[in-house]
């Protein structure tokens, strides 16, 4: 059996390539809004990051969705983020020996 390839993206707070299933998309939308993307299918210029906390917690510190998107983005939507991660991560830990 022919063995699939693996899409790989970039983490943008890292700058290291991993599976993107290990990865959260976030997307910026044609009116500047910013959000997450779980299903990785919204329309618009996407950036990912990983699915580890500490990192969602470097990506607020140094404020890196900003600098990528080019815009202002609210604490609340890092927030929103690091608690979406958390909550990732926490299902993986869960679900892994399984």
């Amino acid at each position: 059996m022919k063995q699939r390839k693996i899409p790989m993206r970039k983490d943008i707070v890292t700058g290291e390539m991993m599976p993107k299933k290990e990865l959260i998309r976030v997307v910026r939308n044609k009116e500047n809004e910013v959000s997450l993307d779980p299903t990785g299918k919204k329309p618009g210029r996407g950036a990912y990051v990983a699915i580890d906390v500490d990192i969602a917690k470097k990506a607020l510190k140094n404020r890196t969705f900003d600098k990528v998107f080019e815009t202002s983005i609210e604490d609340s939507f890092y927030d929103e983020l690091i608690e979406y991660v958390d909550h990732q991560q926490a299902r993986r830990e869960l679900f892994k020996n399984e």
